[in-house]
């Protein structure tokens, strides 16, 4: 990622916040915050990103911006997401080291220290970990599931890969690219790019304010995590899979095909009686269309280049 935060002074941390209709939250959170951190560190700024919200949560970070030009806001257009959220966020943000939390009060900013700790013990970023989770039912048994599934398919055993009190090195906001629902498994994005990655307990509270923003999109992380190996292993490659699928449907189909033609060139066999030479037909067709569309992918991969997906209305803070 590039931008004018590049050319800023660095300050010590940022504290990166996404919200969505947190107006109830947001006073309590900074005074959390400020009090957590002035005695902990030099230099520090809260970034919140207001992801559409249409309460009145950017008015009030309107006032603790007038109060305190720590506090830096980016205010979307339009809802955008959660992950489009936090990449706006480690775009704008000039900390050394990087925090990340949601507005909802769950997450104590009290284990901000705890965090950095933690880091310097040679990580390169560390997830909270909610191990008494003040969820209901219905949150915490899918994000088990997902947690061990993640786990098993990338090779990073942790607990939570979905807590949003985490903290990084600036090296790594900077690299991982996030779209769609992506932010659930940030973790495992920096393990498979090479980083370290460490786990702690954290502290989790019951929800104070409003309700969670967490909707049906929650039980598609499936695919998510589907979209993030696929990313990893054949994005720069998509041939080697599209390729092996359709090489392996073509050669079987072939043979298939061959095999049935050879005994009806010598009359042991009547084709128009025996379906399996149209399953060779149909396989032969769908390697070549498995071929074509690693072929393709191959040309989309050499042309992509990286898109910014939000539309920022206004941000304050910033140079």
């Amino acid at each position: 990622m590039s931008s004018n935060s590049e050319n800023r002074t660095p300050t010590e941390l940022s504290i990166v916040i996404p919200l969505l209709n947190e107006e109830g939250s947001l006073e309590p959170l900074y005074e959390e915050i400020r009090k957590t951190c002035e005695p902990l560190v030099s230099s520090f700024e809260m970034v919140f990103v207001d992801d559409g919200s249409t309460d009145g949560s950017f008015e009030i970070l309107q006032k603790l911006h007038r109060k305190d030009d720590r506090v830096k806001i980016i205010q979307f257009r339009r809802n955008c997401g959660k992950a489009d959220a936090l990449a706006a966020g480690f775009l704008k943000c000039s900390g050394k080291l990087v925090v990340t939390m949601d507005a909802d009060l769950q997450d104590d900013p009290g284990e901000i220290p705890n965090l950095i700790r933690k880091l310097d013990e040679g990580f390169d970023l560390v997830s909270g970990w909610k191990k008494k989770r003040k969820d209901p039912l219905s949150k915490r048994i899918p994000s088990k599931l997902y947690n061990r599934l993640t786990g098993r398919l990338t090779g990073l055993k942790l607990h939570d890969f979905n807590c949003g009190l985490k903290i990084y090195r600036r090296e790594v906001v900077k690299s991982i690219r996030l779209y769609g629902q992506l932010h659930r498994y940030i973790p495992a994005l920096a393990h498979l790019d090479g980083f370290r990655v460490g786990e702690m307990k954290v502290n989790h509270r019951p929800r104070q304010f409003g309700k969670s923003k967490y909707g049906f999109a929650r039980a598609t992380g499936v695919f998510d995590l589907v979209t993030i190996l696929f990313l990893e292993k054949y994005m720069k490659r998509p041939l080697h899979l599209f390729g092996l699928v359709g090489f392996f449907s073509f050669i079987v189909g072939l043979g298939i095909s061959g095999y049935l033609i050879v005994l009806r060139v010598l009359d042991l066999i009547d084709l128009s009686k025996r379906p399996l030479f149209m399953v060779g037909v149909l396989l032969t067709i769908l390697g070549f269309q498995f071929i074509s569309i690693g072929l393709l992918g191959e040309m989309i991969a050499s042309k992509r280049q990286d898109e910014q997906r939000f539309s920022i209305k206004s941000s304050l803070g910033f140079d």
